[in-house]
């Protein structure tokens, strides 16, 4: 018996430690996860009605510069009293989660970033009803004295484009 408490601090080291920090890394990283796009056409819809576009960030797993985006500009949109007509869904580039287009149509998360033609993540785009873009998708982390302006013009825009219907 006392063997095995002498033995018990190197399985720890060996095998608990490394697992609780991978733990931790995922939870950070899904910390900074945004709710996950399910059915465009009805967040969309949902948006316009809020007086917003529906934000898109596509994303991928391990993704250091996508959570930089979600983390630093995104996720502070959401309690921003300033942003409250916007909607804001993730689409993991590399997940086969069911989702609803657009249109109406049964797809996945990758299948949809491939039929928008996304390579490079992270991409933030914004929509209006029926998929319709509404501003310049933000492409990459980009410069972060400049990443907000950016952010807020294209919100503007977007704003100003559905008004504009």
């Amino acid at each position: 018996m006392g063997n095995r408490f002498h033995r018990l601090p190197r399985i720890l080291r060996r095998w608990l430690v490394p697992a609780l920090l991978t733990v931790s890394a995922f939870a950070t990283a899904a910390g900074n996860d945004l709710p996950a796009a399910v059915d465009l056409r009805a967040e969309a819809a949902r948006a316009k009605r809020a007086g917003g576009p529906l934000i898109v960030v596509f994303s991928r797993a391990e993704c250091r510069y996508c959570e930089t985006v979600k983390r630093d500009y995104l996720k502070p949109l959401e309690k921003n009293p300033n942003f409250n007509g916007v909607v804001i869904r993730q689409i993991n580039q590399d997940s086969d989660a069911a989702m609803t287009d657009f249109r109406g149509k049964k797809t996945t998360q990758a299948s949809f970033a491939s039929a928008e033609k996304i390579s490079l993540v992270p991409v933030v785009a914004f929509y209006g009803p029926n998929g319709k873009t509404l501003a310049d998708p933000l492409v990459g982390a980009g410069l972060p004295d400049f990443y907000q302006s950016y952010l807020e013009d294209a919100i503007a825009k977007s704003t100003a484009a559905l008004k504009a219907r």
